[in-house]
């Protein structure tokens, strides 16, 4: 299973195991649950740009777009519900 690395705030590596990906408006959008704690699940956008060499991830925290992007994992996936 595809896994994505990033940095925490303290500099801590933190590692999330892709569930699924999808892509809206041109961005990828990644649904990821921590290694450690997979009862939890994230919502990740790519915000690389192309001259990076590395990928660029953030978690999604506006509301508008947090929904937008549920509701498509909500329907590819038919056993996933999102909570806040």
């Amino acid at each position: 299973m595809e896994t994505i690395i990033m940095l925490g705030e303290n500099g801590e590596e933190l590692e999330f195991e892709v569930i699924e990906t999808t892509k809206l408006g041109g961005v990828d959008y990644y649904l990821v649950c921590d290694t450690e704690d997979e009862e939890s699940a994230y919502i990740l956008k790519d915000i690389s740009k192309m001259e990076e060499e590395v990928s660029v991830y953030e978690f999604v925290e506006d509301d508008k777009e947090y929904d937008a992007i549920a509701a498509i994992f909500e329907e590819i996936m038919d056993d996933v519900d999102f909570e806040k």
